[in-house]
């Protein structure tokens, strides 16, 4: 008898793993799929991509075997029955590698998943109501390690004369969080002797931007220091020349900070 009941259960066990083998198989197919392969990757990347497009080639296949192993890392989901394209998975994992291009063996150890809505939500993430008005936002407590992006504003950061892109401001967020605290300090990256001159500089332009002395910077860096981190960032990627031009020492700092090879 207790033979047969060893039998039976044995039976049961294999059938389990082998229906579970298939449904993972299967998984891994379809989330295979979703990558785009080398030469889609590259199409996609040099037509939405500005970043990409002034790399030279061999830093063109670093920067494509960064988002594929993006790619592959991060579930990148859709919610509310939306629908997202390649194009958008790749615009997110690209806003993800351009902070840390230059940093060869990092990759983001505080990141499981990048949610895409259909629009702005609330601080809540609630897509109902009348505060609708953030554009992404770095989960914390029970979003931790996720990411909150509106499809509109991800598509707007990489559109051709865009002066801002929020998935970076939210990829340099998390950037800002890797040391331990979100306070527009990147200690991970800013070398030990610039944080006292990145500190005094960082405060003297809130002060600046509040009392409307700078207007070519997003005032919602003076939110705070880690808002003025993230939306000086934004600049520093999209208008590189024109930060140099107007604010020659910030540049510097972030130059010094986001271009060394570490």
């Amino acid at each position: 008898m207790m033979e047969k009941y060893q039998i039976i259960v044995l039976a049961i066990a294999i059938v389990t793993f082998t229906g579970l083998n298939i449904v993972y198989r299967k998984s891994q197919k379809q989330k295979a799929q979703q990558i785009p392969d080398e030469q889609e990757l590259h199409r996609i990347l040099l037509e939405e991509v500005l970043f990409y497009q002034k790399l030279d080639a061999a830093e063109q296949a670093s920067f494509r075997e960064r988002v594929h192993h993006f790619l592959q890392l991060v579930r990148i989901t859709p919610v509310s029955n939306l629908k997202i394209t390649k194009t958008d998975k790749v615009l997110v994992a690209a806003a993800g590698i351009i902070p840390l291009f230059r940093f060869k063996n990092w990759m983001y150890n505080n990141l499981n998943e990048v949610l895409i809505y259909p629009d702005r939500f609330a601080a809540d993430y609630s897509l109902d109501g009348d505060d609708r008005n953030v554009l992404g936002m770095v989960g914390d407590g029970a979003m931790h390690r996720t990411m909150i992006l509106s499809l509109p504003s991800l598509r707007a950061g990489f559109a051709i004369n865009s002066t801002g892109n929020t998935a970076i401001h939210e990829f340099v967020h998390l950037l800002d969080k890797s040391d331990g605290a979100t306070d527009g300090i990147p200690e991970e990256i800013l070398q030990h002797e610039n944080v006292k001159p990145w500190i005094h500089l960082m405060h003297e332009y809130i002060r600046e931007i509040r009392e409307r002395e700078i207007t070519d910077i997003n005032p919602y860096g003076a939110t705070n220091e880690a808002e003025f981190f993230a939306v000086v960032s934004e600049y520093f990627f999209q208008r590189p020349e024109r930060l140099q031009e107007m604010h020659p020492e910030l540049y510097q700092l972030l130059d010094n900070a986001f271009n060394r090879t570490k």
